[in-house]
């Protein structure tokens, strides 16, 4: 069947003949590994331009258990080039690309036969070790901090249960058991669309929410998942703009969704909207390790697959990472039509997000030309602050000698080219926005000036333990990979705020026991907690009232 756009087996081709994948064939250990060995192109020093995706084929988890099914890292962003194959289009293109999908969607095609169900798994099968969810090589991000193998680039799809109007998020997905993951959707004022959708299904009285889980969607329709469109926009029609067609959709078959005909797994169920699982830790995109959270249980009622079916996760954890890169080719030619075209600020030239630690969501800096008006920087200024509202703490205006990536550049040009009497003002009444829970120091937040040092005990930095990329350094040696450049911090470490339970899970996810953590966090299921209530690890309940 002939279409307009690449199934992710196709992508993988094309990569292939770009030399911009490889191919690992020796034996890796998904639990402890893999996502260490993938990590150490973006802390090791690597040009952007020289990272790569990773396909593995010869998998195994910490005890040694081997899977069938190859695992694709970096697959679809670890560098600029690969995100624009994905796209079908010259990077240069992107923003026009995304600017024309948005305005003009086209609605999807409904077709039968679809290759996500070549194979289909359900009943007793799905709930036997080895069966089910447990089947699949799904790998640990940050071993030595994460409690379970998870999800990183399911696109979760959902439904408005009075509109009917769907939607389809990039969020989490704990494994808890063969046939049981707890979802974690962001709560937040303008969080998740899924989010939406459960409340309303608990206004409703359903106790049961359906959801389809997609892995490996044709990358123009997994790009949508991290791009923040408008809430009741169905996103397989802004695909279908990209694509310049309509995207092959099908029925799934336990639930009443829609979704990808040519993706490479399904994981359908049902999230049950009356109670909450403990989930996490996990290594979060805001560079911290998000600590233990009550969040949605799933039961699952359907796998499906197609026969040669590739697992897709994304790098992610302490940008640059590979979600990070996702969100910048997006979001930066976003700011600047924002800038530009739609507050009439003609003298900007460009528009950074500063990646490096901060993950997008912290530093903007804003191009102009010279001799820029002084009122049309300070405007550029105030209208980047307030473009997301979970980016730009800090915006900073620089002239176009200065190189943006360079944080050395940027402080020169603080240092030499601004009054801080006159050329530096904060903003108050902002959110907090995506980053490590503070319910110390209450909701909102300042743009602007910001003392960096830590006063407080915080989450570990979500990297993987020392020791786990200690071993990822002695298979990339054996690989004869490119020589690294080292710079701190290249490991996860405590910074205070974690516990000697959440070591113990880390530590059993590493060895591939991820199993008995989910019989714990079953034991510790409660009702009547809204989702992403914390977890007190000394008494194993909730901390504080969060009753919903």
């Amino acid at each position: 069947m002939t279409r307009p756009y690449h199934d992710l087996h196709q992508h993988i081709a094309i990569l292939r003949e770009r030399d911009l994948l490889i191919e690992v064939d020796i034996p890796i250990d998904k639990d402890s590994e893999m996502h260490p060995l993938v990590r150490w192109q973006f802390q090791g020093g690597m040009k952007e331009s020289e990272r790569k995706a990773f396909l593995f084929t010869n998998i195994h988890d910490g005890r040694g258990r081997k899977y069938e099914t190859p695992v694709l890292v970096g697959g679809l962003a670890a560098n600029r080039e690969i995100y624009s194959v994905g796209m079908c289009c010259p990077i240069d293109d992107v923003q026009q690309k995304w600017e024309q999908a948005i305005s003009n969607p086209i609605p999807p095609k409904f077709i039968d036969n679809a290759l996500c169900h070549e194979i289909v798994e359900t009943g007793e099968s799905l709930t036997k070790e080895g069966g089910g969810l447990d089947a699949l090589p799904i790998p640990v991000s940050t071993p030595g901090f994460d409690s379970a193998p998870t999800l990183s680039a399911g696109n979760v799809i959902t439904k408005d249960p009075d509109t009917s109007v769907q939607n389809m998020g990039t969020y989490r997905c704990a494994l808890k058991a063969p046939d049981r993951l707890v979802v974690r959707m962001a709560t937040r004022v303008g969080g998740a669309g899924g989010f939406q959708h459960y409340q309303k299904h608990q206004e409703l009285g359903i106790k049961e929410m359906p959801v389809a889980i997609v892995l490996g969607c044709p990358p123009i329709v997994a790009f949508m998942g991290p791009q923040k469109l408008p809430l009741g926009v169905d996103e397989f029609t802004v695909a279908g703009g990209l694509a310049n067609a309509p995207i092959h959709v099908t029925k799934a078959k336990t639930v009443d969704l829609t979704i990808p005909a040519e993706a490479e797994i399904i994981i359908e169920g049902f999230i049950d909207t009356t109670k909450v699982e403990p989930e996490g830790p996990f290594g979060e995109s805001h560079g911290h390790i998000a600590l233990e959270e009550y969040n949605m249980p799933m039961r699952i009622t359907a796998i499906t697959r197609r026969k040669n079916a590739v697992v897709p996760s994304y790098i992610s954890q302490v940008a640059p990472s590979e979600s990070s890169m996702i969100k910048r080719v997006a979001y930066e030619p976003l700011f600047l039509k924002h800038l530009r075209d739609e507050c009439n600020i003609k003298g900007v030239k460009k528009v950074s997000l500063h990646e490096p630690l901060t993950g997008l969501l912290r530093v903007t800096v804003v191009t102009c030309e010279e001799n820029m008006p002084h009122t049309e920087i300070w405007r550029s200024l105030y209208n980047a602050a307030f473009f997301k509202g979970d980016c730009s703490k800090i915006c900073i205006a620089v002239n176009e000698d200065i190189d943006v990536d360079n944080a050395d550049a940027l402080l020169w040009a603080i240092s030499y080219r601004s009054n801080p009497v006159k050329d530096i003002k904060t903003v108050d009444f902002r959110g907090q926005g995506h980053g490590p829970k503070r319910e110390h120091s209450g909701e909102e937040d300042s743009s602007l000036l910001i003392d960096a040092t830590m006063k407080s005990q915080m989450p570990p930095l979500a990297l993987p333990a020392k020791q786990h990329m200690q071993r990822a350094m002695e298979i990339w040696q054996e690989l004869g990979l490119p020589k690294l450049n080292v710079k701190s911090p290249w490991h996860g470490y405590s910074l205070g705020a974690w516990h000697e339970i959440w070591d113990a899970a880390g530590q059993r996810a590493a060895a591939g026991e991820y199993l008995e953590n989910g019989r714990i966090s079953a034991t510790l299921a409660v009702e009547g907690l809204k989702p992403e209530t914390k977890v007190d690890p000394d008494g194993s309940k909730a901390s504080g009232d969060e009753t919903t």
